[in-house]
């Protein structure tokens, strides 16, 4: 397959395209600064410089044209502020969906969160901060724009990312007790899940658990 990943310089994204290339994919990896070419390009990724604040839906359509499938694994990171939590974490991602659509390109797989449920209609839960809850409406918004798109998207969200080794197991459900995940283990369930067409359509939460990632996925879509 060929496959582009929005934020391939990140955490995730790094994991991911290493991953896929490992494996013989052509991963195109879309990220925002000339020096993070290097990391990508020894993980086996093709780079492609798009600061996806700035670029055009043109110019991201070119750099994923030919691609099998996208992932949007981007995210405006901790100590940014309210304004990118919009331009990153949302506008970012309808964007790649604009040129998704404009390239022909089906397979659309969303990195969104656990919790945004709990933002949803304008609600703000007690003790939770201004930038968080801000992150979560812009996934939020974000997961409801793709999911209204003629696309055979999935939307995948991780609990609380760690550093951690992965374990390869997982719990992967449409509902899961809020917890923790290695992203080493979020980026291993991508690639399970861009294997598996039958997961497009579907909203899955992940955590860390103690069934093996195949299997996760495949009871997921039964």
């Amino acid at each position: 397959m060929r496959i582009a990943i929005a934020g391939a310089h990140g955490q995730i994204g790094l994991r991911l395209g290493s991953l896929l290339a490992g494996r013989g994919d052509l991963v195109v990896g879309l990220h925002r600064k000339p020096e993070q070419e290097q990391a990508l390009r020894a993980a086996g990724v093709s780079p492609s410089l798009l600061d996806l604040e700035a670029t055009t839906v043109d110019e991201l359509g070119d750099a994923i044209d030919g691609c099998d499938a996208v992932v949007f694994a981007a995210g405006a990171g901790p100590g940014s502020g309210l304004a990118r939590k919009d331009t990153v974490d949302r506008a970012a991602a309808l964007l790649l969906a604009d040129a998704a659509e404009r390239a022909g390109v089906r397979r659309y797989v969303l990195v969104s969160s656990t919790g945004v449920d709990r933002v949803r209609d304008g609600a703000t839960p007690d003790g939770m901060d201004d930038v968080f809850v801000a992150y979560l409406r812009a996934k939020l918004a974000a997961e409801d724009d793709v999911r209204g798109r003629d696309l055979d998207w999935t939307v995948l969200r991780p609990g609380r990312l760690t550093d951690e080794p992965g374990t390869g197991s997982v719990t992967l459900s449409d509902a899961v007790q809020y917890g923790d995940v290695p992203r080493d283990d979020v980026a291993a369930v991508v690639v399970a899940l861009l294997d598996e067409p039958r997961s497009a359509g579907l909203v899955l939460e992940l955590v860390r658990g103690d069934v093996p990632i195949r299997q996760a996925v495949a009871d997921a879509v039964r």
